[in-house]
């Protein structure tokens, strides 16, 4: 579906970062399609085609810029009015789906007709399923040509070709040019060493990225987690694979700079692609700054921080057990208490006292956050079921809270992602003994990146929100909550800052409030 070129003349004559991944111009004189930030001549208005996403412009028939790279453009913030359905399908096939699995299985995850989805792809994306995880497949594999050193025949299982047949002719049939050839022109330009994959994240400004680090800074998992004035490194388990990864916010610019460490490239999507959820990087802060502006209540809040984004985080699992742990203590405590539970039961991380260190040409910098700290990978759920955790200092409801939920994760009852509706997720979890609303969805706030998100019997909000000295009911809060659909989940944190602001406490100290 074509976009309407007057309402976005502005932000492609002045290069708008804000507008970068929000529309695509296609150049009809060329055959090219370009972010609107390319730094090329800026082309006639009457010889060009805009488009709400990249898939769409290459299902028209436009090819990929070498200059701009559309693969480097913080993506397409196709949530933005959109359907739940849309946003988490993008999210599954941004996870891999389709690489192994078909259209058909995608819409019965997400509970649709095969052909309403193709319906909704087309109103929200102005392409097909298929469209859109090709355009991803080929803008990673572009990627990793660009920016790592990796083999080619890595680079074409990472980014999800099933063949290196299929790999080359798509290449050649886009770009005129073999993974190879494309490989020349960027020879100098590579940074990644054998074992450390180095890559650049882009983001659309503002993001807050000093208050995100805060937020997970007071927050971080010894051993797990370590966190500098501009870098955020951990340990990490998918499936059979562990790692580790840095990431470092670069302040000139709007990237993030991120060197991972893995022993399987064929994961190496999917924890990009937890990064960018992790730091919710796909996020439209300008859009949705200027949609709280408006509202007396959040007004104020995003006057004073602009660019607040939601905190995500590695594995549901984690923050679940994280969650669970902080019921009815401090911050402080429940880290001390999950510090615990990794120092016993988490897997030793010998490679992270090496870390993620890469030359400071790469920018990674050694000494910022250094990953010398990283011993351990916090236990997975079968780990955590046959674990003993008596004599911790955990209460024992909070054991038997979170030993339930490990086992249905473990035996695959349960899961704490994306694909799962927010309202699905609550109602289960909140079955199990000691797992009440707030916890449920504070979890999925930050595990299932649901952006509506919203723990109303939140103590803190029912104060932050309501005139002073005066706390509102759960109720009330779900009910004034109704105006801030569908971004409510930013709405949990400019509250919880607006609060910490009004009381004078730090950012970081801010415990999220619980039912009193």
């Amino acid at each position: 579906m074509l976009l309407d070129p007057d309402e976005y003349e502005a932000a492609r004559q002045c290069r708008d970062p804000r507008f970068d991944g929000r529309f695509f111009v296609g150049v009809l004189t060329t055959g090219i399609y370009c972010r609107p930030v390319c730094p090329v001549r800026i082309p006639k208005k009457e010889n060009i085609q805009l488009y709400e996403s990249a898939a769409a412009a290459a299902a028209a028939g436009f090819r990929p810029c070498l200059r701009c790279r559309p693969e480097s453009s913080p993506g397409t913030p196709a949530w933005t009015g959109s359907s739940w359905k849309v946003s988490r399908a993008l999210q599954l096939i941004d996870q891999g789906f389709l690489d192994t699995g078909s259209v058909d299985e995608l819409a019965a995850q997400l509970e649709v007709g095969v052909r309403q989805l193709h319906r909704l792809f087309s109103k929200h994306l102005g392409a097909s399923p298929i469209e859109v995880a090709q355009t991803r497949r080929l803008h990673f594999g572009k990627k990793l040509i660009d920016e790592t050193r990796l083999p080619l025949s890595e680079v074409c299982f990472a980014a999800g070709f099933g063949s290196l047949r299929r790999f080359n002719a798509v290449f050649q049939d886009t770009y005129g040019r073999s993974p190879r050839e494309l490989r020349k022109r960027k020879q100098s330009a590579l940074t990644a060493g054998k074992e450390l994959i180095t890559l650049t994240l882009d983001y659309r400004p503002p993001l807050d990225w000093r208050a995100m680090l805060g937020f997970l800074a007071y927050r971080a998992i010894p051993g797990v987690e370590v966190v500098g004035e501009s870098t955020y490194a951990r340990t990490f388990r998918l499936d059979d694979c562990v790692g580790d990864f840095k990431a470092n916010f670069d302040t000139g610019k709007h990237t993030v700079d991120v060197a991972i460490r893995l022993p399987n490239t064929r994961y190496l999507f999917q924890i990009v692609d937890r990064i960018r959820n992790l730091f919710d990087l796909r996020a439209d802060s300008d859009h949705i700054d200027d949609f709280f502006a408006k509202d007396k209540v959040l007004g104020n809040a995003v006057r004073h921080f602009p660019g607040t984004r939601v905190p995500g985080c590695w594995d549901g699992l984690e923050v679940a057990v994280r969650a669970i742990l902080g019921q009815q203590v401090t911050v402080r405590a429940a880290t001390t208490l999950v510090a615990r539970v990794v120092e016993r039961f988490g897997s030793p991380y010998e490679a992270g006292r090496s870390g993620c260190k890469a030359d400071s040409e790469e920018g990674i910098s050694e000494g910022d956050g250094d990953n010398a700290e990283l011993s351990h990978v916090f236990p997975d759920a079968a780990t955590l079921v046959a674990a003993d955790l008596q004599g911790l200092g955990i209460v024992g409801q909070r054991i038997a809270a979170i030993q339930a939920m490990a086992e249905q994760v473990a035996n695959g009852e349960l899961r704490i992602d994306c694909t799962v509706p927010t309202a699905d997720f609550v109602a289960q979890v909140c079955q199990i003994k000691g797992i009440g609303d707030w916890t449920a969805h504070y979890i999925a706030m930050r595990a299932l990146n649901d952006p509506n998100a919203f723990p109303y019997s939140d103590l803190i909000l029912r104060r932050a929100a309501a005139p002073p000295d005066t706390t509102l009911t759960p109720k009330q809060l779900l009910e004034l909550s109704q105006q801030w659909l569908p971004w409510r989940a930013y709405a949990v944190i400019l509250l919880w800052r607006l609060y910490g602001l009004q009381n004078q406490e730090p950012v970081t100290a801010q415990e999220p409030g619980q039912t009193k």
